[in-house]
């Protein structure tokens, strides 16, 4: 098998762990009141970022059987590293460490790690052909120091060296998991130490590319002058040395070592203001690997390194805060201006929306987020509206029911609202439903929040695959007076949703304004040009059906205007299923039309008949089941271009 077959460009064996994250920078980790939680660890940290740059990567390592070694598993897979080889440890416990931000140098941190589950790695875990299958193996210091974990990862080296695969060695000194400090002093990065240099010592003749800070490179060389360490390195090893040296950039040593620091090819990065140094090395080492292993140059490979730490020092968490390729090459490109790269606008959009996300491209969304009209409805059959959450909640069961039946998985969706809707919102969290909830009062023109002004301390509060989902009567021909109040609410909300990570579903409709001549579409398409002027991009639209040469316009802006931009699904407003099959034929050729998200005509005449006892439950969650499914078989005819309209509601 030749370089260019394998199945990996890199594999990464050793630390896999939470992270979590005091969300009060400038406090001490004893003040601190909460936590965000990411996945961490040095090489899962390079090998999620490696894998968003582009890599074929794959994870080495155990997680304990628990909730957070299913997140960890799932967070990797998500992003696209393969994890097939990350065993689960029934004894162990995924290992766990808690980080704070005190200021520019100090930075809290204890490791929850005794008896943690990737410690636990032997040699039972380490498959010759998988790691023969990879162009390259990068290991943590840290799994060489124990015996168990230096047996497991020196089979894996003797693997490597057999087959060919490069190896490379991220030195990854933390004291305190050499059992060389307290505990609880996880933040101490360097202690001199003849043991740990020896050990080191006897490992690093086995790699072919050595990443440490100067700090790690004196424990590697055993002294405290760099240039006497890196002599002592040199003398057990022909590795390329890559030595991080923070804002000076990095310097790398390929053959002798020089008389200075100053005379070793040394490649400057971009100066930026700093916010956490965690995780900013594994970003640098993810970035340089993404050029070496595509035999860039090592001038190239570097600039990638330092723009990946550039970046990852001016955010909040280590793997989340990995830039894409899209960051990496919009950062490259202005990096002369990017000295505080948190506060790019374009930058922070395109970590929003270019790193890897579920796709959805085929949508069928059963809509029951209505409020008043259920509380209406409720009235009219003379149901009390203490009725209505289990109600929507028989929906759910609906839509699980067609999902199974018709092989909808990844495919199906629910807007559900928070005020009846809340035992629905949590029975579809977690399935892999697209799920989207309403944040507008409903009826406000100009727009309100439902839960008051503070809709970001809302959002902090909802699942992160919730979709916020806001109806707004947007009338692009109105006054700037009447507009005032409309534009700042949805920058606010805006706003919101790029603090939380929520995605944003905008569902406009343009009143109906007689002094104008623009058709319904036309009118649509210039509320949509007015909100991408007011800088919002939202990730989802949702729009009345439109004409085809109507959708013809709305996919050209969409595409000049955010490229990344989700899609758009059609509303309903609980037209018959002929005219919305009339619709859906309009739009089957847009190719930003993903979907729909229809509701009162599919739950209205069940619903009905269930609130008026009528019909039992089962019945009612069949009725409701009938109807998605008839929709969806309209929606899948119009996607193969089939003209039927004449359905029947």
């Amino acid at each position: 098998m030749t370089m260019n077959e394998r199945t990996y460009d890199l594999i990464c064996l050793g630390r896999l762990a939470v992270d979590l994250y005091a969300q009060q920078p400038g406090a001490r980790l004893e003040d601190a009141s909460s936590f965000a939680k990411y996945l961490g660890g040095s090489s899962a940290n390079a090998a999620f970022g490696a894998t968003r740059l582009g890599l074929r990567t794959a994870m080495l390592s155990r997680v304990g059987d628990d909730h957070m070694g299913r997140f960890l598993l799932e967070t990797l897979a998500h992003e696209g590293c393969d994890v097939s080889h990350v065993s689960i440890d029934h004894e162990q416990l995924t290992a766990l460490v808690l980080l704070g931000i005190k200021d520019r140098d100090t930075f809290p941190l204890i490791f929850y790690r005794e008896n943690c589950a990737d410690m636990a790695i032997d040699e039972a875990d380490v498959d010759e052909a998988f790691i023969a299958s990879s162009r390259a193996l990068a290991i943590t210091g840290t799994h060489f120091s124990t015996s168990r974990v230096h047996a497991a990862s020196s089979m894996a080296l003797a693997f490597a060296r057999k087959h060919g695969v490069r190896t490379v060695l991220d030195i990854d000194y933390r004291p305190v998991l050499w059992g060389l400090t307290g505990r609880g002093d996880g933040e101490t990065r360097f202690i001199a130490d003849t043991g740990v240099t020896t050990h080191l010592q006897a490992i690093l003749p086995h790699f072919d590319l050595v990443v440490g800070t100067e700090e790690e490179f004196h424990i590697a060389g055993g002294s405290s002058d760099l240039i006497t360490a890196l002599h002592a390195v040199r003398t057990v090893t022909k590795a390329t040395l890559l030595v991080k040296r923070g804002a000076l950039g990095c310097s790398v040593i390929e053959s002798a070592i020089p008389g200075s620091m100053d005379k070793a090819p040394t490649y400057h990065g971009t100066r930026v203001e700093v916010l956490n140094v965690l995780g900013a090395g594994d970003a640098f080492m993810a970035g340089f690997l993404y050029g070496w292993l595509r035999n860039e140059s090592i001038e190239q490979s570097c600039a990638y390194a330092n723009a990946c730490g550039a970046i990852v020092v001016s955010r909040h968490g280590c793997a989340p805060a990995m830039p894409s390729r899209a960051e990496l090459e919009y950062f490259l490109a202005h990096a002369d201006r990017l000295q505080r790269p948190d506060q790019d606008e374009e930058l922070a959009h395109l970590h929003r929306v270019s790193v890897a996300r579920p796709t959805w491209d085929d949508l069928h969304i059963f809509a029951f987020d209505h409020r008043s009209q259920f509380y209406d409805l409720a009235c009219e059959c003379g149901a009390d509206e203490s009725r209505l959450p289990r109600l929507k909640q028989l929906l759910v069961e609906a839509v699980a029911k067609v999902e199974c039946e018709l092989g909808l998985a990844h495919r199906v969706g629910v807007l559900i609202d928070q005020r009846y809707g809340q035992d629905a919102l949590n029975a579809a969290t977690g399935r892999g439903w697209w799920i989207g909830r309403p944040v507008e009062t409903p009826g406000s023109n100009p727009l309100e929040f439902e839960y008051g002004r503070s809709i970001g301390s809302q959002l902090v509060q909802w699942p992160r695959e919730h979709i916020v989902k806001c109806l707004v009567q947007f009338d692009p021909d109105g006054s700037a007076e009447s507009r005032l109040e409309q534009e700042t609410q949805l920058r606010t909300l805006h706003d919101a949703v790029k603090q939380s990570g929520h995605e944003l579903l905008l569902e406009v409709i343009p009143p109906a304004n007689p002094i104008v001549s623009d058709t319904q579409g036309e009118r649509v398409l210039r509320a949509m040009k007015r909100i991408y002027n007011l800088g919002i991009r939202p990730e989802w639209w949702k729009l009345k059906p439109l004409s085809a040469n109507d959708w013809k316009a709305i996919d050209a802006l969409i595409a000049e205007r955010d490229p990344y931009c989700r899609g758009v699904v059609l509303l309903g407003l609980n037209a018959p299923f002929a005219e919305l099959a009339e619709g859906f034929a309009a739009a089957a050729h847009s190719t930003s039309c993903r979907g729909f998200a229809v509701g009162r005509s599919l739950f209205l005449e069940p619903s009905d008949a269930w609130l008026r006892n009528e019909i039992d439950d089962n019945t009612l969650i069949d009725r409701a089941a009938q109807q998605f499914a008839k929709l969806v078989a309209l929606w899948q005819q119009s996607r193969r271009g089939s003209t039927t309209t004449g359905v029947a509601a």
